[in-house]
């Protein structure tokens, strides 16, 4: 019998290095990606288990499953990290309060900043 590979492990690698790369944005992005790849994961799991005869390529999904919980905890520390910093500065209005500070302790002239 021909073995094939899971259909979606590729996918979920994929959207677990482009959720690490977008960490950095407030890590909301993250979370997003790596809870669409688990998503996706667990179907494929699904298949596997049903006929694990059918498929090769386990170790690469087993890869991939811990990618995309690293990236998850990674996006949700950050996540929780740029809530509690938002708060701590006062809201939105408070963060950009204290950007339009720095940018002109730095002499840098913002069309935001009044």
């Amino acid at each position: 019998m021909d073995q094939q590979k899971l259909p979606n492990v590729t996918l979920a690698i994929v959207l677990s290095c482009l959720g690490f790369v977008c960490c950095c944005f407030y890590g909301l992005p993250a979370v997003i990606l790596s809870g669409i790849s688990l998503i996706v994961l667990n179907n494929d799991k699904k298949k596997y288990i049903a006929d694990p005869e059918k498929y090769s390529n386990y170790s690469t999904f087993k890869t991939a499953r811990i990618i995309s919980i690293i990236v998850m905890v990674i996006g949700v520390i950050y996540l929780a990290f740029a809530i509690y910093k938002i708060i701590q500065l006062g809201g939105i209005d408070g963060m950009m309060e204290e950007a339009c500070r720095a940018y002109a302790d730095a002499g840098i002239e913002m069309p935001f900043c009044d």
